[in-house]
């Protein structure tokens, strides 16, 4: 083995142990008694495991409702995101229309501005349409996804304009060729998609932060924080074991996907 091969595996092996570190001590303190945890000793295995945390986490907390809403709120946007998207985007690759290559300009421009620009007014204008405090407050801003149009469209101009054509000619409508002609082509790249907006969404805590104040709307990120600040205390165990609960499903998730998600980026590549 070459040692430039041997430098290059081990700098990924440090840097994935690295990566990792944190996840894995989240683990082995979810899974320690309260006196270990507080113990003078650092270990990073758990003399004595217990799921104690974990139950005590799932029945006397309001995590299950937490993970409950994320569930809501990501899938939600998930939905109304591919709704929306997957029909621009098809227009963006496949049809010929005035200020086609102007449009796409603005939504590549658009992948330049950040969400919390935006977030100002759009609170202002959801505090007076009486959306702060709801489901719909958290999923409505993130409908339209400048990042989502882009990579499905990238996608969609890849498929050969003969086999649109040949779906027109069969007298399939637009919106029919987008759903079932480049919709099924574009399928990894959907999936890709979908592991983006769904990690993001999941994750997010600055839009549920400033938009919600019922703890009975919290997305994981932020029950955590209430999580924190009212019910666990000094009690680490049952903390570790929620931030451990609201990790699991995307590492599962991601593990399930992978070869699409690596497919979906592949395919989507830079063609005009």
């Amino acid at each position: 083995m070459k040692p430039s091969t041997v430098i290059s595996l081990g700098l990924i092996c440090l840097g994935a142990v690295i990566v990792m570190l944190p996840f894995v001590w989240m683990i082995s303190v979810s899974l320690k008694t309260h006196s270990e945890i507080f113990t003078p000793d650092v270990t990073l295995l758990p003399r004595h495991p217990t799921l104690q945390n974990y139950w005590t986490t799932l029945t006397q907390t309001d995590i299950p409702v937490y993970l409950m809403n994320g569930v809501i709120v990501t899938i939600g946007i998930l939905v109304l995101q591919l709704l929306v998207s997957v029909p621009c985007a098809y227009a963006l690759a496949h049809r010929r229309f005035p200020g086609r290559a102007l449009l796409f300009g603005a939504v590549v421009a658009a992948l330049l501005v950040p969400f919390h620009v935006t977030a100002i007014p759009i609170f202002l204008g959801f505090s007076r349409m009486g959306l702060l405090n709801t489901y719909t407050g958290l999923v409505l801003p993130f409908i339209a996804t400048a990042f989502g149009l882009f990579l499905l469209r990238q996608a969609f101009a890849q498929i050969p304009a003969e086999l649109i054509d040949a779906a027109r000619v069969d007298g399939m409508s637009e919106m029919g060729i987008a759903w079932r002609v480049a919709f099924p082509l574009g399928l990894p790249t959907v999936i890709a998609f979908a592991i983006f907006s769904v990690t993001a969404h999941w994750n997010d805590l600055f839009w549920p932060l400033i938009a919600t104040t019922d703890p009975g709307l919290a997305t994981p990120p932020r029950g955590i924080l209430y999580f924190r600040d009212q019910e666990s205390g000094d009690d680490i165990g049952p903390l570790m074991a929620g931030a451990t609960l609201v990790t699991a499903p995307l590492v599962i998730a991601f593990l399930l996907a992978q070869r699409r998600f690596t497919e979906g980026l592949a395919g989507a590549g830079l063609k005009k």
